[in-house]
């Protein structure tokens, strides 16, 4: 995970919108709101780029992996931008990089990674990403 990344190298934006029980006691996001955020990035990019439907698709993705290095507090009324870009792209999972930045803000106050891994529904057996999600993949790699 890279410290040194702008806005130029994520592809794909969230904004998202810090509420008052965000903050925590210190007056910042708490910092399990942070992975919060990276999943709320990740489940919107693959239903609106790559289709997927959560509930009836027979292959889905499961979370195993995500991890936050926490740069600078984020803290109500603050707006927050989410980016990702696909980091590895292997035969059943995804790396996504992912950075959350204060509204206009040019260093991210937080970079992490979120991993999935592709599965049959019904199994729950890792299986090969399926070709139409796999080509939006490296569209965004």
């Amino acid at each position: 995970m890279s410290d040194d990344l702008t806005r130029a190298h994520y592809r794909y934006w969230l904004p998202i919108a810090t509420r008052w029980g965000d903050n925590d006691m210190l007056g910042h996001v708490n910092n399990v709101v942070y992975f919060r955020y990276f999943e709320a990035v990740v489940v919107k990019y693959v239903i609106e780029e790559a289709g997927l439907d959560w509930q009836h698709d027979p292959v889905v993705p499961y979370a195993v992996d995500i991890r936050c290095h926490f740069r600078r507090p984020l803290s109500f009324p603050e707006s927050v931008e989410a980016g990702l870009i696909i980091q590895k792209l292997g035969e059943s999972s995804v790396t996504y990089g992912l950075a959350l930045f204060a509204a206009g803000e040019a260093e991210p106050a937080a970079v992490g990674h979120f991993v999935h891994v592709y599965v049959d529904r019904d199994t729950g057996a890792p299986v090969p990403i399926p070709a139409a999600i796999r080509a939006v993949y490296e569209r965004y790699a």
